[in-house]
């Protein structure tokens, strides 16, 4: 075995990176060389390794394309032509530019002068050009021209050699991480914490650091170096120093990932994990249902003394945890979701998701909780919209509404008497004005006479 065939299998172990990559990179970095000291700037030299690694073959490959004319001066640019002619630029194209081939790529322009084809000579060969080195070759085919090899290169074309292996291999593993990560997203992870930078929490997931940005740390957790963690992959996106990985301690998933670790029961299929409503660092709320009868699920997932779920409490940070029995059942389910809370009534919108529940008034600050959290996560746990009303609000709501129906009722009937009043008031209202009205006008007309 060659030693460049042990110097690659080396940089593979270490970068974890494929056999094929590595293959590529230096094949890439002979290239540059090549082009460096013998090649020509119009030449696409790609290199090929044999398959022991002990010889290379250079080639200049190009693509057939259809031929494009190049443009052309109508006369020949010298100073007396200057002088008699006005030249125009165009500083998009730059024309003067254009008189030479190996300057610019020709182009071809339609009637309103849009591009439509460029001609790149370092990577395209036109038909005729190719058709004199192969007659039967199509446009599109590729044609390949052997170059000759070379076995010693400048310190220059060393240098860049170097510097291209460094930036393709840089570039495999980029690609590398990416790919294995971007795979897991959306699912919960483990690593170790490294440092804080800032605001933002540095965490070891292996083959590269993740990143805990603040909107996703836990407020009351201290991320102290080196501990292990289980992390949420929030989003694995391409920025310029390569692949950046956001991870989550907030997410509900890691609760969730937890108790499938640290329960057999429901990794084995015996108690189902139906939902988790949580607020991380805070209080959570899981519903957990058995498929067997003989299967207490409630009583698997705390465990002995309040071993399993002690041990998923230290995990999340020592959040209080909720355990619910899961129903079918709406009513029951919603009343299991508010506990410790006692629930009297629960009655239900099915239309517009929403329940109206009825509780004790010694139990509806219960039910509420502190801040409205106990019925926050109910009513994420459930997916029902909830209103919690007390009895004694409940009773006076009936009351009021059997006065306001009694008002109505006293209306509707006296409301023909007080017409039949309102019409004669209006009649003998109507009397007293022309009474008093009339010997007013006569004193008016007695005093215009005199």
């Amino acid at each position: 075995m060659s030693e460049l065939m042990n110097a690659i299998k080396l940089i593979c172990e270490e970068k974890n990176l494929n056999y094929e990559a590595v293959i590529e990179a230096i094949e890439s970095a002979l290239a540059a060389a090549y082009r460096k000291d013998y090649g020509d700037k119009n030449q696409n030299i790609k290199v090929r390794f044999n398959e022991d690694l002990s010889k290379i073959k250079v080639y200049d490959v190009k693509t057939v394309v259809e031929d494009v004319p190049l443009p052309t001066f109508n006369a020949p640019l010298t100073l007396e032509n200057l002088q008699d002619s006005t030249v125009t630029i165009d500083p998009e194209t730059k024309g003067l530019a254009m008189a030479h081939e190996d300057q610019l790529p020709a182009e071809i322009r339609d009637e309103n002068g849009e591009i439509i084809k460029k001609f790149n000579p370092k990577t395209e060969i036109q038909l005729s050009e190719a058709k004199l080195i192969k007659p039967d070759i199509k446009v599109g085919d590729e044609i390949i021209i052997e170059l000759p090899t070379h076995t010693e290169y400048g310190r220059m074309a060393a240098q860049t050699a170097k510097q291209v292996i460094i930036q393709k291999l840089r570039e495999a593993e980029r690609d590398m991480i990416y790919e294995d990560f971007k795979d897991k997203e959306k699912e919960v992870i483990s690593g170790i914490v490294q440092r804080r930078e800032g605001h933002n929490i540095l965490v070891d997931v292996g083959k590269t650091v993740g990143i805990i940005p603040p909107q996703y740390q836990i407020p009351s957790e201290n991320y102290r170096p080196n501990s292990r963690i289980k992390v949420f992959v929030e989003e694995v996106r391409v920025s310029n120093r390569g692949p950046e990985i956001i991870l989550s301690r907030t997410a509900d998933e890691i609760l969730s990932k937890v108790f499938y670790l640290e329960i057999p029961e429901i990794s084995n299929g015996l108690v189902d994990l139906k939902a988790v409503a949580r607020e991380a660092g805070s209080r959570s709320k899981v519903a957990v249902a058995a498929n067997s009868e003989n299967v207490d699920p409630i009583g698997s997932c705390v465990g002995q003394r309040g071993s399993r779920i002690q041990t998923i409490i230290n995990e999340v940070g020592g959040e209080k945890i909720d355990i619910i029995e899961y129903s079918d059942d709406p009513n029951k389910f919603i009343a299991n979701a508010l506990a410790p809370a006692k629930i009297e009534q629960v009655n239900l919108n099915y239309e517009n998701k929403q329940a109206v529940v009825i509780v004790d008034p010694e139990q509806l600050s219960l039910a509420i909780g502190r801040d409205g959290q106990n019925v926050r996560l109910a009513a994420r746990l459930t997916g029902w919209h909830l209103d919690i009303i007390s009895a004694a609000d409940k009773n006076n709501e009936t009351s009021i509404q059997e006065v306001s129906k009694k008002e109505k009722t006293k209306k509707t009937k006296t409301a023909p008497e007080k017409k039949v009043k309102k019409q004669t008031s209006k009649t003998t209202a109507k009397k007293t004005i022309k009474k008093t009205s009339a010997p007013a006008s006569k004193t008016k007309k007695i005093t215009t006479k005199k």
